[in-house]
């Protein structure tokens, strides 16, 4: 058990800074493996909650719930980035 949190606390930093250095340096191949990162987060940390025993889901499901707002804003915010310089890229080619 204690291996299981031990890769999931890695994914999801791994998730969270990787998701930020996209934001810095966008690519759409970035993105999807931060999407990649972040489905592995939350499918591990459902994982976790179903076979744990301790009752503190409520705190772990309020973590989790932080941390894909966290992700999903900073993906968005990618997202949009790359549109606008995809959408700056074809108005120069077209000129």
């Amino acid at each position: 058990m204690l291996m299981i949190i031990l890769i999931h606390v890695l994914i999801a930093i791994s998730s969270v800074t990787f998701s930020t250095l996209a934001l810095l340096k966008p690519s759409i191949k970035k993105l999807y493996i931060g999407y990649g990162l972040m489905v592995a987060t939350v499918g591990s940390g459902t994982y976790l909650i179903l076979v744990s025993s301790s009752a503190s889901i409520l705190k772990s499901c309020l973590v989790g719930v932080a941390y894909v707002m966290i992700v999903s804003a900073i993906t968005v915010a990618t997202h949009l980035k790359i549109a606008r310089v995809s959408r700056a890229k074809q108005a120069t080619e077209i000129q």
